[in-house]
């Protein structure tokens, strides 16, 4: 068997939120956590019992430090983190609210260490043929800036050359850039991937106002021999095979208390079911159990329980309610 079921590389950065919905100018202290895409679809599979490892470039600083930590505190192998002297850490801030004010985020993670990262930098004892099932990155790491773009790519050929499945999600950030260079690059990452996550919020942003059906055909004919997904909120989520068979998933409803990070909970999920029995249907559900459980839990990592997402899964007809 090889060493891990799935490698994932990307960005994590420290995230400081005000307590109990106070806004920033007014808070005197903030809880922080830690939240990247890729190192939270890692933490959701190594709850789920799969061998999970995450790789980036982080500052050799007690700030990095702090993300390898947590990181590996939820059963996560960080021993192929590139380690950078001088280097700083992102860090975003998240003001919390309810309706009708908006939550918000403001990112602050221009000049980062994993930003600097370089195709040299990706470990040689990790891209083998043994090592690991499926090689998981996402828009938001070829967005971060133009050597993390051809890092991410490079991993990605590396792993389809060695025999490694290949997963990728848009995770489209309108912050970090525009939709016309997102479909560029992205479309480049598309071609390389078995499995492509994209939300239809990310394809309309992308692509154009299609309808979700629609938008998906028009993915699948793009890439043919790519499993697509596409999540559509409280919309459920659909998949289309390279055989062009279609499979839809109602949503699960759940209470809001942690938003960020449902789409990341979602991939661990999905990933999980179809490395697990390779059942396009029973990943869909898989997918929208374990993105209803990030959605009661704060933070952005989803610290899920492995019987709780089953039993969903298990008797769910994509219309429960968790309580």
């Amino acid at each position: 068997m090889p060493t891990y079921d799935v490698v994932t590389f990307g960005e994590t950065m420290m995230r400081l939120t005000p307590p109990g919905y106070l806004r920033i100018e007014q808070t005197t202290s903030f809880d922080i956590w830690v939240g990247g895409t890729e190192s939270n679809t890692a933490i959701g599979l190594a709850r789920l019992g799969m061998d999970t490892a995450w790789f980036s470039r982080l500052p050799a600083s007690p700030m990095g430090r702090y993300v390898s930590n947590r990181v590996q505190q939820y059963g996560v192998d960080v021993s192929h983190i590139v380690w950078a002297e001088d280097a700083r850490l992102g860090i975003f801030f998240h003001e919390e609210s309810e309706a009708p004010r908006a939550s918000r985020i403001i990112y602050d993670r221009k000049g980062s260490a994993v930003s600097r990262v370089q195709p040299e930098d990706l470990p040689e004892d990790l891209f083998l043929a043994d090592m690991s099932r499926l090689f998981h990155v996402t828009g938001i790491t070829l967005a971060i800036s133009d050597s993390a773009r051809t890092t991410a790519l490079v991993a990605m050929r590396r792993a389809k050359d060695v025999g490694w499945q290949v997963s990728f999600d848009t995770n489209y950030r309108s912050t970090l850039w525009s939709g016309e260079r997102a479909a560029a690059d992205c479309d480049e990452a598309m071609a390389l991937a078995d499995i492509v996550f994209c939300p239809f919020g990310d394809y309309q942003a992308l692509y154009d106002d299609s309808a979700a059906e629609d938008a998906l055909a028009a993915l699948a004919a793009k890439y043919p021999e790519t499993l697509i997904i596409m999540t559509l909120g409280k919309n459920g989520a659909r998949a289309i095979t390279p055989d062009g068979e279609l499979f839809r998933q109602s949503a699960i409803l759940a209470g809001e208390v942690g938003r960020i990070g449902g789409g990341d909970a979602f991939a661990a999920g999905f990933l999980y079911a179809w490395l697990t029995y390779a059942d396009v249907a029973l990943a869909l559900k898989w997918g929208v159990a374990m993105s209803s459980h990030k959605y009661t839990i704060p933070g952005d990592l989803p610290l899920v329980d492995y019987e709780e997402v089953a039993s969903l899964v298990a008797g769910s007809t994509g219309g429960g309610l968790i309580r």
